[in-house]
C-alpha cells in the first residue's frame, strides 16, 4: 500500500529532475551564446581600435604630404606666405588650433569657384573672401534686378542693371583686397565648364536649376573636384557635398532628371531672404573644411534646414553607386553632354515657358484687351496671396488646385449658365503670372465645365505680358 502511494511521488521526482537538467542545458547554451557574443564584441572593439589607428596613421601621412607639398611649392616660389598685415587680419582664425599658420597659409594658396552670384552665392563668396581664400572665381550670366536685393546682399541698389559678377567683384574687393577675384560674366555649358573648373580646388554650386546641377556634377567628377551643393526655397534649405571622400555624386542619387513641370525655383515659389543666407554660409563653411582637410564634411548625408522652427537634421544618403553613369566603375559618360536636352529645361534660372495648348486655344494680351468690354469671364488661377498683390479688375480668383473640384467650381458653373446662351459658346479666359499655370487651368476647366457651352482659352504670357505690352503701370513681381 505504501509503495503504491510513493509511486506518483517518485514519478514527479523524476519529472522534476528532468526539468532541472533541461533548464541547466538551456542555461549552459545561453552562457555559450553570451560568451560567443562577448568574443565578437571584443573582436569588433579591437577592429575599431585598429581602424582608428590606421586612420590616425593616414592622417599623419596626409599632413606629412601636405607639409612636403608646401615646402616644394615654397622652394619653387609658388607657395605664398602670409604677410604681417594678413597675420593680423586673420589672427582670430590663426589662433585656433584647428587652423593655425599652416591652415591659414593653405587657405591663401587655395582656390574656389562659386557658380551663381545670387542668394546662395553671395553669402558663400562673402565668407570665403573674409576667411582669406587666395583665389575666388564667380560665374553668373545675369544682371542685378530689384527683386534680387532682399537676399543677394553683395549687390547694393546702385548695382541694379549691372552684371552680377561685376557687382560681386566690386563688393568683395572692398571687403578684402588681398583676395584675387576672377569674374566670369557667362553661362556655364558643355563647352566651357571643364576649362573653368580645372583652375580651382573646390566648386560651390549656388545655382537654381536642374540642368546646371547635372553639368556641374559631371564636370566635377571628370576633373576630380569636390562639389559643395546647396538649395533654398521658401522656408527650407538643403546642403551636401558631392564627389568627395568616395561619397556619391549627384547622378548616383538622381540618375534621371525630374519632369520640368515639377521643378519649382525661388522665382515661382518664393524664398525668405535669410534662408539662402544660412545655406550659403554653410556652403562656405564646408568649403573651408575641405580646403583645410578637416573631418566632418557633410558628405554621404544631406543637411536639412527648416526656418519655421530653426531646426537642422541630417539624412543619410546612399553610398556611391558602382553602376553610376559618370562616377561608376565603368562609366558610360566620359565627356560633357547637352544638359538642356537631357533635362528638358533651360540651363538658367530664368522663367521657362511650357507649351500644353495649341495656338487656337490661346490668345495674346492685345487680343484680350480688345475683347475686355464684351461679355466674358476672366479666371485668375494664382494663389490668394498672389491675387492680393495685383489682379486685373473683374477677374475671379480660383486657384489652380481648386479647378479640379466639382464642388469648388460649382459657383463658376452657375455664373456661366446665367450669363451664357444656348446658341454660342460663352468665352472664359484664364490668366496667371507668366502663362504656364493658365494653360494647366484651361485643361482642368475643360474637364470640370464639360457639358456647358463654353470656350476656354488662356492668355499668353500672363500678367507679365499685360504689364509689358498693355499697361506699364501694372505691378509685376
Amino acid at each position: 500500500m505504501l509503495a503504491m502511494m510513493l509511486q506518483p511521488l517518485q514519478a514527479l521526482q523524476q519529472i522534476a529532475i528532468r526539468c532541472i537538467r533541461l533548464c541547466c542545458h538551456v542555461v549552459e547554451r545561453y552562457i555559450c551564446v553570451f560568451i560567443i557574443v562577448m568574443d565578437v564584441v571584443d573582436l569588433l572593439k579591437d577592429e575599431i581600435l585598429n581602424l582608428r589607428k590606421k586612420l590616425m596613421e593616414k592622417e599623419a601621412v596626409l599632413r606629412q604630404h601636405q607639409t612636403q607639398m608646401y615646402e616644394k611649392a615654397e622652394e619653387k616660389g609658388l607657395y605664398k606666405k602670409l604677410t604681417n598685415v594678413e597675420i593680423d587680419r586673420y589672427s582670430r582664425q590663426i589662433i585656433m588650433p584647428e587652423i593655425g599658420m599652416k591652415g591659414q597659409q593653405a587657405l591663401k594658396n587655395s582656390s574656389v569657384l562659386v557658380v551663381g552670384a545670387g542668394g546662395l552665392g553671395c553669402p558663400s563668396a562673402l565668407y570665403l573672401t573674409g576667411a582669406g581664400v587666395g583665389h575666388i572665381g564667380i560665374v553668373d550670366y545675369d544682371k542685378v534686378k530689384l527683386n534680387n536685393l532682399h537676399r543677394q546682399l553683395l549687390h547694393p541698389e546702385t548695382s541694379t542693371g549691372q552684371p552680377k559678377v561685376l557687382s560681386a567683384f566690386n563688393s568683395l574687393k572692398r571687403l578684402n583686397s588681398f583676395v584675387h577675384i576672377t569674374p566670369y560674366d557667362m553661362q556655364l555649358d558643355s563647352t566651357n565648364a571643364l576649362d573653368a573648373i580645372r583652375d580651382y580646388d573646390v566648386v560651390v554650386d549656388a545655382t537654381d536649376n536642374v540642368a546646371t546641377r547635372y553639368l556641374l556634377n559631371d564636370a566635377c567628377v571628370l576633373t576630380d573636384r569636390p562639389l559643395v551643393s546647396g538649395s533654398a526655397l521658401q522656408l527650407e534649405g538643403q546642403l551636401t557635398v558631392y564627389n568627395y571622400n568616395n561619397g556619391p555624386c549627384y547622378r548616383c542619387l538622381f540618375p534621371v532628371p525630374p519632369p520640368p513641370e515639377t521643378v519649382t525655383n525661388c522665382g515661382d515659389g518664393g524664398v525668405l531672404g535669410a534662408v539662402p543666407g544660412v545655406i550659403g554660409v554653410l556652403q562656405a563653411l564646408e568649403t573651408l573644411k575641405i580646403l583645410l582637410g578637416h573631418q566632418g564634411v557633410v558628405t554621404k548625408k544631406l543637411l536639412l534646414f527648416d526656418a519655421s522652427d530653426c531646426s537642422f537634421r541630417n539624412v543619410r544618403l546612399r553610398d556611391r553607386n558602382p553602376s553610376c553613369a559618370i562616377c561608376g566603375n565603368e562609366p558610360s559618360i566620359t565627356a560633357l553632354v547637352d544638359y538642356e536636352q537631357f533635362c528638358g529645361s533651360k540651363a538658367n534660372d530664368k522663367h521657362n515657358s511650357i507649351h500644353l495648348l495649341d495656338n487656337v486655344d490661346r490668345i495674346s494680351t492685345g487680343t484680350y484687351h480688345d475683347v475686355r468690354s464684351e461679355p466674358h469671364i476672366l479666371i485668375d488661377v494664382r494663389s490668394p496671396l498672389e491675387f492680393e498683390i495685383c489682379h486685373l479688375p473683374g477677374s475671379l480668383n480660383v486657384p489652380l488646385k481648386d479647378l479640379a473640384s466639382e464642388q469648388l467650381v460649382q459657383p463658376l458653373k452657375e455664373v456661366i449658365t446665367k450669363k451664357g446662351s444656348s446658341d454660342k459658346d460663352f468665352p472664359v479666359f484664364v490668366v496667371c503670372r507668366r502663362g504656364n499655370d493658365s494653360q494647366k487651368g484651361v485643361l482642368a476647366l475643360r474637364e470640370t465645365l464639360s457639358g456647358l457651352n463654353v470656350s476656354v482659352k488662356d492668355i499668353i504670357g500672363g500678367l507679365h505680358s499685360w504689364a509689358k505690352d498693355i499697361d506699364p503701370s501694372f505691378p509685376v513681381y
